[in-house]
């Protein structure tokens, strides 16, 4: 098994602060949300609120090039809510599209995979089907996304996210 681990929250080796929070008050909405270290790893917890024509949380990892050529895919250590969230990779820095797959992790600690082949171009909530084929080599950033409108507080637990070979993800 031949994986790349991206971020290790529960080693204390990453510093969930580094993360940035992007939530729909960008665009006159209300939620709220935030990625803070907890006793066994990280979590990305908040409000989302579908006032005002709001409704997502976000958060996302520092930008650098993260380059995963040769993997096909990622390993996430999570723990859910029971809510749906996406898990989001951007190649372009400041980039308005995302690629994404959704995810729904049990609320006991599971490895939930995410081939790249199952990431989807989307802007601002819609599919992008003219955008360009998601390449691995490119990754800038990272993340997760709540949506939907599901409406309500949220917690996912994330202990560490790494990159894996074909026989890791699928």
């Amino acid at each position: 098994m031949s994986t790349t681990t991206l971020f290790n929250f529960t080693a204390s080796a990453d510093d969930p602060a580094a993360w940035r929070s992007i939530d729909d008050p960008v665009m006159g909405g209300v939620s709220e949300s935030s990625f803070e270290a907890t006793d066994d790893g990280a979590a990305f917890t908040g409000t989302v609120s579908l006032k005002q024509g709001g409704g997502f949380a976000s958060v996302r990892a520092p930008e650098a090039d993260y380059d995963l050529g040769g993997h096909t895919g990622l390993q996430l250590r999570l723990r859910g809510d029971g809510k749906r969230y996406w898990c989001t990779v951007y190649t372009d820095s400041g980039g308005s599209v995302s690629y994404r797959t959704p995810i729904t992790p049990p609320e006991t600690w599971a490895t939930v995979p995410v081939p790249f082949d199952a990431l989807t171009p989307y802007r601002r909530g819609r599919r992008v089907p003219d955008a360009p084929s998601f390449d691995p080599s490119r990754i800038r950033t990272l993340g997760f996304l709540i949506a939907d409108e599901q409406a309500g507080p949220f917690r996912l637990a994330v202990a560490w996210i790494r990159a894996g070979i074909a026989d890791d993800v699928h």
